[in-house]
C-alpha cells in the first residue's frame, strides 16, 4: 500500500450541498477501488494563482489515503470528467 494525496480545486460558484457532494463523490470513488482514508483536509475558499473558467477564487480540499498502485490512474480518470471541478491532482507522498 502506498500512501497517496488528492488535491480538489471546486468551483466557487455552486451551492454548499453540491460542493460537499462533490467532495463525498471524491471520497467514494477512493474507497470504490479499495483505498482506505486517512484524512481530509478542507481549506476553504482561496484564491487562484490565475484565472480559470472566469473564476478568480475556487474551494480548495485533500484527501489523503493508502491505497495500491493502480488506484490513482483509476480515480483520475473517473475526477477528469466530474462538473464543478476546476483543477485535481493526485501526488504519492514519501514513506520519510
Amino acid at each position: 500500500m502506498n500512501k497517496y494525496e488528492l488535491a480538489v480545486v471546486v468551483s466557487a460558484k455552486i451551492e454548499d450541498e453540491e460542493r460537499a457532494a462533490i467532495v463525498d463523490k471524491c471520497k467514494a470513488l477512493v474507497e470504490r477501488f479499495g483505498g482506505t482514508i486517512t484524512e481530509v483536509d478542507d481549506w476553504g475558499k482561496k484564491r487562484l494563482a490565475y484565472e480559470v473558467q472566469k473564476m478568480k477564487e475556487a474551494f480548495y480540499y485533500f484527501i489523503r489515503f493508502d491505497a495500491e498502485s493502480t488506484v490513482p490512474a483509476e480515480i483520475e480518470s473517473r475526477i477528469r470528467i466530474m462538473d464543478n471541478v476546476i483543477r485535481y491532482l493526485i501526488v504519492k507522498q514519501d514513506e520519510a
